[in-house]
């Protein structure tokens, strides 16, 4: 190395260290769930499924904030065992966007008049009622989008040094993926309702809620069984 090179060399390692040094940590916590030695094919009742809706101040996470979720547990047919809906009140409500508003009609004092809780106790309530319901089961995450809603409930997990990993197992199940898998091309949860022949959840902002969303998705997803257990009766005649 020529003597330029030497005495570049600190600057270069400056260059390369810093923004390296200044991240962040990606996570917080790492708590996961518990390990699991079976797979839902191999032991389909020791497993369970959250269905999980989330509403938002907007689409971008860790800017906007989750200001409603519902949860409703069930075993892997479908069926629901208990569900859980809470509103949780935004840090920063001046951030929420009018398309966000007029999908679910947030107003910080609307919230207030809910009780809705902040980022601690809704982390708190779900862990509470995940031990209550699932205890030492597996459970799969599912939603109707599920980038959207695992990504928002990853942040309100880490503002309180926490991971959404302490509930779910490592892979996420998507409701539009399912139904694409046997041939319907809808995306939004109305048009799978109607091609399904399931009731939809209410469309006027003050009445759509995370709990009207996950209990929309296990409709669906209780639809798409018997659809494909219908389909397998068919092929074997």
């Amino acid at each position: 190395m020529d003597s330029f090179g030497l005495r570049a060399l600190p600057l270069l390692c400056l260059l390369w260290v810093t923004p390296i040094a200044a991240l962040p940590p990606f996570v917080t916590s790492t708590e996961t769930a518990p390990f699991v030695s079976t797979s839902p094919a191999e032991d389909p009742d020791a497993w369970l499924l959250a269905f999980i809706d989330v509403e938002t101040t907007g689409l971008v996470p860790g800017w906007h904030e989750m200001i409603d979720i519902g949860v409703v547990m069930t075993e892997l047919d479908g069926s629901e065992l208990e569900a859980l809906h809470l509103r949780i009140q935004p840090t920063h409500p001046e951030r929420m966007s009018e398309g966000a508003r007029r999908v679910n009609a947030f107003d910080a004092d609307r919230w207030r008049k809910f009780s809705a809780v902040d980022a601690q106790g809704a982390v708190d309530e779900l862990r509470s009622f995940h031990q209550r319901v699932a205890g030492t089961r597996p459970v799969l995450f599912v939603a109707f989008n599920s980038q959207f809603d695992a990504a928002f409930l990853d942040h309100l997990f880490r503002q309180v040094d926490g991971s959404w990993r302490e509930l779910f197992h490592y892979f996420v199940l998507d409701v539009p993926s399912m139904a694409w898998a046997q041939g319907l091309r809808g995306l939004s949860g109305a048009a799978l309702a109607t091609e399904l022949g399931v009731g939809d959840e209410p469309r006027v902002a003050e009445e759509h809620t995370g709990l009207t969303g996950a209990r929309l998705n296990a409709r669906i997803y209780r639809a798409l069984e018997a659809r494909r257990a219908n389909a397998g009766g068919s092929q074997s005649r």
